[in-house]
């Protein structure tokens, strides 16, 4: 298991559709802040200073899986609870649980990986194994 980063949203007019419901793309950019925000809440450096330090730039998304329950609109406040719900050598499974208080909104997993610049092509991006001095401060 891991820790669990909470991440609150003020649903704004411009996230939501002409009906006043949250366009569902929104959830998928919350999630995403989300991701972020729960590496940075357990100390894990933002990423423009680990490409710096470490050549890592970040941890892109290869899978998304999005279950949606109860519709959100704007002047709400919802919480993405973030963890890792799987860690592998080359990829973990982020886990988002999207409330609106006690209401179940959203459920998310997102399979991810941490990246670097390829030495011998620095226009593209390689996988590595999951750094553990990373890891440890996550769980």
């Amino acid at each position: 298991m891991s820790k669990v980063h909470v991440h609150r949203v003020q649903v704004q007019f411009g996230d939501c559709d002409p009906a006043g419901i949250v366009f569902f793309p929104n959830f998928s950019r919350w999630m995403d802040e989300s991701s972020l925000a729960f590496f940075m809440s357990c100390g894990v450096p933002p990423w423009r200073e680990l490409a710096k330090t470490r050549g890592i730039v970040g941890t892109p998304l290869l899978e998304i899986h999005t279950r949606f329950l109860k519709a959100a609109t704007y002047g709400e406040t919802i919480e993405v609870h973030t963890s890792v719900e799987e860690w592998a050598v080359k990829v973990f499974r982020h886990r988002h649980v999207i409330k609106r208080g006690n209401d179940l909104l959203c459920e998310g997993t997102e399979v991810r990986t941490f990246v670097i610049r390829d030495p011998e092509n620095p226009e593209r991006i390689r996988s590595i194994p999951i750094p553990e001095d990373i890891k440890a401060l996550c769980i």
